[in-house]
């Protein structure tokens, strides 16, 4: 029977230290994200899975020293609600999760899927999502630089043949643009397209200074952060969980807010992630103010930058469409990314094991309902609180 791990048996530089001596370790994955999510309603599960007599095994602590660590996963688990009343069901997710040392080995990926499985069953969920970052592929589909990935085609099909639904409910985003920052910098300006390195320079000539955020910064990020997601019509959530949010990734020295001033005024501004050698820009705001001076373009060379001289080798521009046509929703702002002489890489995505059928088929179809009037009432809110 699989074992559970729980909070209080992780601290964050234990998990952290562990998480980041894995292959492709996410930053949704660390143990600040598990805190913050148990802020607002989840519980969080810390697992590990440990080599011994060549099998991987589950266990109910950190690896101990001389231990051989193949896996890990932070699992979020909460019971469902209606009509304010909770259920005795609940659904758990992985996100970005599992990781595991490799991928390629079949029974390794097999015992982790099953242990995270009987987990669930355990805990009553009616199902157990999982979005690990695996590659089923570069470049844009059936274009002439596309490639696949052998790896990620047979992780598909497993899931899928022993009873994995792609989810309805892509939690992140499946596809993004990935910048290699091994390169030198001048190699990093030169693989931008043209127009990408003229705006970077252009926002410097025209008085754009970039500045590292602190805490009192907060606040007005979030207001900046407000007009942003009214201006551009998507919906965000309360002012307090993005405060969160940013507070503890700032505290565990994770986080780091990046603003762009014209003549002493925030303008624009990034807050990059950067975890286990990688970095990603995960919050972008702007204001309609001096929009002309390219601030944005000089705000994420600038974040790349920092993210290569604090010791990252790659920087992920977080999010490219699901369908590499014009009419997807992304693709305004894909189009910005591809600028910075990324590559387009193409995850697995998010799957769900169904372990109460009729429950689990109930559930997908009201969520996304459900998850369309609270999205139509927050923009209503919003652009309310804007005047």
């Amino acid at each position: 029977m699989a074992e559970m791990i729980t909070s209080p048996a992780v601290n964050s530089d234990g998990w952290n230290r562990l998480m980041a001596g894995l292959p492709g370790a996410h930053v949704l994955q660390s143990w600040e994200w598990g805190h913050l999510k148990s802020l607002y309603g989840w519980e969080r599960l810390y697992c590990t899975w440990v080599e011994q007599g060549g099998e991987a095994v589950l266990k109910q602590s950190l690896s101990e020293s001389g231990e051989s660590v193949v896996g890990a996963a932070l699992v979020l688990s909460r019971s469902i609600s209606a009509a304010g009343i909770r259920l005795p069901l609940r659904i758990m997710y992985a996100p970005k999760g599992p990781v595991i040392a490799d991928w390629a080995n079949v029974q390794l990926r097999k015992r982790i899927l099953d242990d995270l499985v009987r987990i669930a069953r355990q805990n009553g969920a009616i199902l157990i999502k999982i979005d690990p970052d695996v590659r089923l592929g570069a470049g844009v589909p059936d274009s002439g630089g596309a490639s696949d990935d052998p790896t990620g085609l047979a992780v598909k099909n497993e899931l899928q043949d022993s009873g994995w639904v792609f989810s309805a409910e892509q939690v992140q985003f499946r596809n993004t643009v990935v910048v290699d920052l091994k390169p030198s910098d001048e190699e990093l300006m030169a693989r931008m397209k043209q127009k990408t390195r003229y705006n970077v320079r252009l926002a410097a000539r025209k008085g754009v200074v970039v500045r590292r955020g602190t805490p009192t910064d907060l606040e007005m990020l979030y207001q900046m952060y407000v007009e942003t997601s009214v201006r551009d019509g998507f919906v965000i959530r309360d002012k307090q969980y993005y405060l969160d949010v940013w507070r503890i990734y700032m505290t565990a020295g994770i986080a780091e807010p990046i603003i762009a001033d014209v003549e002493g005024s925030p303008v624009a501004a990034v807050i990059i992630f950067r975890f286990a050698g990688q970095a990603w820009y995960l919050y972008g705001m702007s204001r309609q103010e001096h929009r002309e001076k390219m601030p944005n373009h000089l705000l994420q060379w600038e974040a790349m930058r920092r993210a290569k001289a604090a010791g990252c080798s790659s920087y992920d521009l977080w999010g490219a469409p699901d369908v590499f046509e014009a009419d997807d929703p992304l693709w305004g702002v894909y189009r910005f990314k591809e600028g910075f002489g990324g590559n387009i890489i193409r995850h697995i995505g998010a799957w769900d094991k169904p372990l109460k059928p009729v429950f689990y088929r109930v559930y997908t179809q009201i969520l996304p309902r459900m998850l369309d009037r609270m999205r139509q009432r927050g923009l209503a809110r919003l652009k309310q609180e804007q005047g």
